[in-house]
């Protein structure tokens, strides 16, 4: 299983195994706490990079005190990924903080929390100071700082306090997973004229933390922190020894009024000091402590590598997974300088490490600092000594490493080999000729034609709000609403933060359009909106604001909004700026009846009425408003779970065999919790329950099939009681592989966005922890990923220092737990998959995109993703489990069906982590731990018993959600049942005995062909099974429906139908569509009563007969029959293919009432084109 790089093929490997009870005694076990992150001095500790940060502030105040400083400290910033969770890391600190003297103020926005920490070095300018000094901090995302250098140029030129110091913490984003643009803040820092520290971990977030504030209150300059995701998205171990960080204070010449912060000093004097003593200062204190130093060294370098932070972990991996360890970097005379402060530059350290060597590597992304750096140092050193330079280019100027994306281990691999001559080494000759397979196999996959992206969660206020009128322009913006601008909503622009809108202000005099709608979250309108509309007033413009408050920032992890904003204040706020016309659209506006006062003018609207407001707004001249009020279905859900919020006892099912599968509900709510339900009549629609977020907009959808199930709960639920009566006995077990030597054992995580993988990566890495094995793990979080791909790296190991980049790379994934199939087989995940190494389980569920909201035939490429997985893992090696079918089967609920994937992986010996410390991870979690362990076991039950899984399948009552297509009977038989039912036997016999007719005639032309009498069978009876009253009737008081929905709901229910009736429904005005009524369960015995009126269809007698859809549905019948009648005396057998898409076209025929009709005149038009064509000769193939 644990096939080394280093082990040319061919070769065997000797295994030693053994169970899951001696990997307890074998390492050393861990006594875990959730506090030791912040509480323990000692040992080791298991965080994530945001509580590293948490851990740093209380570290400086425990380190200050014991030193014999009173100090406090300072936080602020915003959030955004990829420092998207400090705030909520903060806030989870709790006590800690205020025991330790730290006060957080969630900052506004980025420039006025930068502007808050200048304050903190000010403390003691009037002799009134409570501490010695104050040290703070500042944390935000690339743009944030941008937004920020006006305050950070000034409060740096002012300088630190000597007993309180400035860290300027930044998450950079060179994936642009989350940011629109890719940011190097080390550049903007070196503008500022700070220095810079770059930690390459998680140890050294902490680590270089403290001897970053040590660094400003020596030097007086606030001091540049750059993070990535590698390091503030990251779980690791790490040391927790409070003394680990030795801090040397040099000797320094400072002027005699010292450099450190000054109440009253001239731009001029500060100008000198910063260049004349701070940037002096700090390379001075970064020599004395070592900040960049030679990490890997030898007595005869000839080529030296020089990388700094997240590169060189990856550099490090490199030369593992090349099989150069010491002794043969020592042989090739390879020597590495590891810069852990880039600037300001350290010339005689540069010039230290470059003499005597031929060619020096620099591995550095997207922006060049160390090599200009080194190009300075270098300058100087006579030709004949100078050392090549080589990094971004080679020594004939070719590209070497990229600047257009980030750089990985890979590239890393790649370039060491055009520098390095590894002709001798047979083991970097394997390493590389495994990623070079790695990448060619990629390219040989088949097209999957379908992505995985974010999308708008279920019930998610936007699949409404960021709907327009048509014909009318929007304009995106920053938050979960920028999703708006890749769907099919005439929304594509979009801006920075704050400056939504604006843009208009500059085409509006140039272009035709003179109105528009601007996107603007209330997260964003408290940072810096309100300056927008303010502006936007000023300007004149004709721009309708739609201010979507919901309560949370729920991009970056539901955090509250900062501040106090209400609707009705914000409504004042907008009256007293110049805003025209305010309106509040909202679906629960009985709310606002009590407890809200609005501005004069302000009107109240159900969100039904939107499109209505919308259309009204965009006539009036000036700016305006709608405030639509709705909260984040995230936040929703995690309220419910904490009981915070109500969690009315009502559900939404889909009778699946009155559906049509025509979509409209999905149009209407743009709702992922709509999945297609394949069976033997075609593609309908079914509700997932489980991701369900009772917003109920899809019963918006102009069909009958929705019934509402009011009180009761889903059966599922109650079978995941706590105990553990239902599982199998006396569960052996695995045995597991020892954890390689020298190298980490990697485990892959795939899934979607929302659905716990993050969670499974958290559990696994803490399990670990308390195992006492070395782990890290990172998480692809970025932007808004609900309904989107997340990827979560592992990696175990024996011992710390063989865990370098954190991120796996290609053909070195030991255990893939692909919990969607449709990410596990994207082409960028499968080159980390290697076909002698990967062992995996794989859940075969056909979990759709958001894409199927708009295309009804949208397709899920099931075979070729179990094509892609088993070819690119090791043979036989490969598990493939349908697990959220089983959650729903076992647990009720699909959540569970990641942890069954964990369970049937560790059960199978692919996750090396005892089952005690994994139980023990999910209880530290504290979330429906008794359920959760359940589900793990579960999973390990299945993998030791394979016949489980088709028993629990088969006795599954919970859903009608997997419909068996397959059935044993013919399929013209199946449907002739299903005429009879629907109307008479005489009719039934209508349909067998065409049928048998054409097929003869089939027969006698091309020969029989069973896929081509299906497709007639099925187009024929969907012609002949419309669904008119009586038939909507028949199947819902059917007893099959109710049987089905007695096994998914129990306790005390009743049922409410959703229809639109001719006679009883009015007209909505704005669509001109029939609005729906609800009948309570009464109507099932109108239903009954209806069915058995059935005799009177097609006769004249039928009072819903004479309408023009009824005529038009049976006039459909014999025009097909017809139709075919006349194509087959022609059939030829080049012409078989356009035949069957012409029998095939009636199936495109669905909904009811105009949605119907639409699909109708959509029919005929394809059905003009193809007779176009079957008129044409049919082109010939040339021998």
């Amino acid at each position: 299983m644990f096939a080394d790089f280093d082990t040319p093929e061919g070769e065997q490997l000797d295994t030693v195994m053994r169970s899951s009870a001696q990997i307890k005694t074998n390492m050393t076990k861990q006594k875990v706490s959730l506090n030791d992150r912040y509480t323990q001095h000692d040992g080791l500790i298991h965080l994530r990079g945001s509580q590293a940060m948490v851990r740093l502030l209380l570290l400086q105040r425990q380190r200050d005190f014991a030193a014999g400083l009173n100090t406090g400290g300072f936080v602020s910033g915003y959030r955004g990924s990829p420092m998207t969770a400090i705030d909520e890391e903060l806030w989870r600190a709790g006590a800690l903080l205020p025991e330790n003297h730290i006060t957080f103020w969630p900052g506004t926005n980025e420039h006025l929390a930068m502007t808050s920490v200048w304050g903190t070095q000010q403390t003691n300018y009037y002799n009134d100071g409570l501490y010695d000094g104050v040290f703070g901090m500042w944390y935000g995302k690339g743009p944030g700082l941008d937004q920020s250098i006006d305050a950070l140029r000034q409060g740096n030129w002012h300088g630190a306090d000597k007993h309180g110091g400035v860290l300027i913490c930044v998450g950079d984003d060179h994936n642009m997973t989350s940011t629109i643009n890719n940011y190097s803040s080390e550049l903007l820092f070196q503008d500022q004229f700070m220095p810079v520290l770059y930690p390459s971990d998680i140890q050294e977030v902490i680590e270089l933390g403290l001897l970053g504030y040590a660094l400003s209150r020596f030097c007086g300059a606030w001091v540049g922190f750059k993070l990535l995701p590698e390091t503030i998205e990251t779980s690791a171990t790490i040391s927790a020894d409070i003394d680990r960080t030795r801090i040397t204070l040099p000797h320094f010449e400072f002027p005699a009024e010292g450099v450190n912060a000054f109440l009253t000093d001239s731009v001029y004097e500060q100008e000198a000091r910063i260049k004349q003593y701070r940037l002096p200062a700090a390379i001075a204190f970064s020599r004395a402590n070592a900040l960049n130093y030679v990490s890997h060294d030898c007595e005869n370098p000839k080529i030296g590598i020089v990388s700094m932070g997240k590169s060189w972990r990856d550099t490090l991996q490199a030369l593992q997974d090349l099989g150069l360890d010491q002794p043969a970097m020592t042989a090739l005379g390879i020597k590495i300088l590891k810069v852990g402060m880039p600037f300001p530059f350290d010339i005689d350290t540069y010039k230290e490490f470059a003499r005597g060597l031929d060619t020096i590597l620099i591995i550095e992304e997207k922006r060049d600092l160390l090599a200009t750096g080194f190009r300075e140092a270098c300058y100087d050193i006579a030709t004949q000594e100078r050392p090549k330079l080589v990094g971004r280019l080679d020594c004939q100027g070719r590209p070497l490493l990229p600047n257009d994306q980030p750089i990985t281990t890979d590239h890393i691999t790649g370039a060491l080999a055009r520098v390095i001559d590894l002709g001798k080494v047979s083991t970097a000759q394997y390493r590389l000729k495994k990623l070079t397979d790695a990448v060619g196999r990629s390219s040989t996959l088949d097209p999957l034609g379908l992505q995985r992206i974010p999308y708008f969660c279920s019930g998610c206020p936007h699949n409404t709000s960021t709907k327009i009128p048509e014909g009318s322009r929007g304009q995106g913006g920053v938050g979960c609403h920028y999703m708006v601008t890749w769907m099919n909503r005439e929304t594509y622009t979009f801006c920075q933060m704050g400056g939504e809108g604006i843009t208009w202000i500059g085409q509006q005099p140039f272009v035709k359009t003179q109105h528009i709608f601007q996107n603007l979250g209330d997260g964003t309108y408290f940072h810096s909106g309100s300056l927008a509309v303010r502006a936007a007033v000023s300007a004149g413009i004709n721009i309708t604001y739609k201010l979507l408050f919901n309560d949370a920032v729920a991009m970056t992890g539901g955090q509250p909004v900062d501040g106090q904003l209400q609707v009705d204040q914000i409504s004042h706020q907008a009256f007293h700026e110049g805003v025209q016309r305010i309106a509040v659209v909202s679906d629960e506006t009985d709310k606002y009846r009590s407890g809200y006062q609005f501005a004069p003018g302000t009107t109240i609207h159900h969100r039904k009425t939107l499109d209505t407001v919308q259309r009204e707004f965009r006539e009036i001249k000036g700016v305006t408003l709608i405030i639509y009020d709705q909260t984040c279905a995230s936040e929703k859900r995690r309220r419910r779970k904490r009981g915070t919020h109500p969690d009315p006892a009502k559900r939404l099912v889909i009778n699946h065999r009155v559906c049509e599968g025509c979509g409209d509900c999905g149009v209407a709510s743009n709702c992922t919790s709509i999945q297609p339900l394949e069976t033997p009549f075609g593609r309908k629609r079914t509700i997932d329950q489980s991701s369900c977020n009772k917003d109920y907009s899809c019963v918006e959808g102009f069909c009958p099939s929705f019934v509402t199930v009011e009180g009761g709960q889903l059966r599922g639920k109650n079978q995941a009681s706590d105990d553990w009566a239902q599982l199998p006995d006396a569960i052996p077990h695995p045995s597991f592989e020892p954890l390689p030597d020298s190298r980490s054992f990697n485990v892959l995580i795939t899934g979607v966005g929302g659905t716990g993988i993050v969670t499974i990566g958290a559990v696994l890495g803490m399990a670990a922890h308390i195992d006492g094995i070395a782990v890290s793990v990172v998480d692809q979080l970025g932007f808004a990923q609900k309904g989107g791909s997340v990827v979560t790296h592992i990696r175990l190991a024996k011992n710390r220092e063989d865990i370098h980049a954190p991120r796996i790379n290609s053909a070195a994934t030991d255990t893939l737990l692909a919990c969607d199939m449709l990410v596990s087989g994207h082409d960028k995940i499968n080159p980390v998959l290697d076909t002698q190494r990967t062992a995996g389980v794989v859940n075969t569920a056909s979990q759709f995109t958001g894409d199927f909201t708009q295309n009804a035939d949208l397709g899920f490429p099931v075979d070729t993703l179990e094509s892609r997985l088993v070819s690119s893992t090791k043979k036989g090696a490969l598990s493939l489990l349908p697990a959220s079918q089983l959650a729903v089967s076992i647990l009720g609920d699909t959540l569970a069906a990641n942890l069954i994937v964990t369970g049937y992986a560790w059960q199978k010996g692919l996750l090396p982590i005892s089952r005690e410390a994994i139980h023990n991870a999910i209880e530290l979690n504290g979330i429906a731990v008794a359920w959760n362990q359940k589900a793990f076991e579960w999973g390990r039950a299945l993998a030791h018993k394979p016949t489980l899984v088709e028993e629990l399948l088969a006795r599954d009552t919970s859903a009608v959600k997997f419909v068996d297509v397959n059935r044993a009977q013919p399929l013209s038989a199946l449907l002739a049942e299903e005429l009879i039912a629907y109307q008479d036997q005489a009719y039934a016999q209508r349909f067998t005995q065409w049928l048998s007719k054409i097929d003869q005639h089939i027969d006698q032309t091309i020969g029989l062909n069973q896929e081509l009498s299906d497709v007639i069978a099925r187009s024929l009876f969907k012609l002949m099974a419309y669904k008119d009253e009586y038939e909507v009737a028949r199947l819902h008081s059917s007893p099959k429906f109710l049987k089905t929905l007695a096994q998914q709901f129990d306790g005390d229910y009743r049922l409410v139908f959703n229809l639109a009736p001719p006679l009883l429904s009015r007209i909505d005005k704005a669509t001109g569509r029939p609005q729906k009524v609800r009948f309570g369960s009464w109507m099932l015995h109108g239903f009954k009563l209806l069915a058995t009126c059935k005799k009177l269809r097609n006769t004249r007698f039928d009072p819903f007969g004479y309408t023009a859809e009824r005529r038009l549905e049976r006039q459909l019948i014999s025009d097909y029959q017809r139709l075919i009648e006349g194509l087959v005396n022609n059939l030829t057998p080049d012409k078989k293919d356009l035949f069957s898409q012409i029998a095939a076209l009636p199936l495109s025929v669905r909904g009811y009432g105009h949605i119907k009709l639409a699909s109708i005149d959509g029919y005929q038009e394809q059905l003009t084109n193809l007779l176009e064509a079957w008129s044409m000769p049919i082109a010939k193939t040339a021998a």
